[in-house]
């Protein structure tokens, strides 16, 4: 499984516009083949931070959604909403079962 977490910080004037566009991106990108979750937070320490989380089943999956029109439309327009550069992480993870 591929684990991908990231966050984009707005500018007070922008934050209403870029969570719409992050609301929309998530709820689009949870029907691509391969999701197996994506979603996106307000931070509860910074009210301008968005949070995203997502699962995808592998690489090749995620690759698929990176280069959709749709995710580059979205980054490009949340790019020139944000207060910084959005930062990404992308992990490999295996689930692990937890008690009996």
């Amino acid at each position: 499984m591929i684990i991908v977490t990231g966050n984009i910080l707005a500018k007070s004037e922008t934050l209403d516009e870029l969570f719409v566009l992050a609301l929309e991106h998530s709820r689009r990108s949870r029907f691509e083949p391969g999701c197996l979750a994506h979603g996106v937070h307000q931070d509860c320490e910074n009210q301008l931070r968005l949070v995203f989380f997502e699962q995808w089943t592998d690489h090749s999956a995620l690759a698929q959604h990176f280069h959709l029109p749709a995710s580059r439309l979205f980054a490009k327009e949340a790019f020139a909403l944000a207060a910084e550069p959005p930062k990404i992480e992308i992990y490999e993870a295996v689930a692990v079962s937890v008690g009996g």
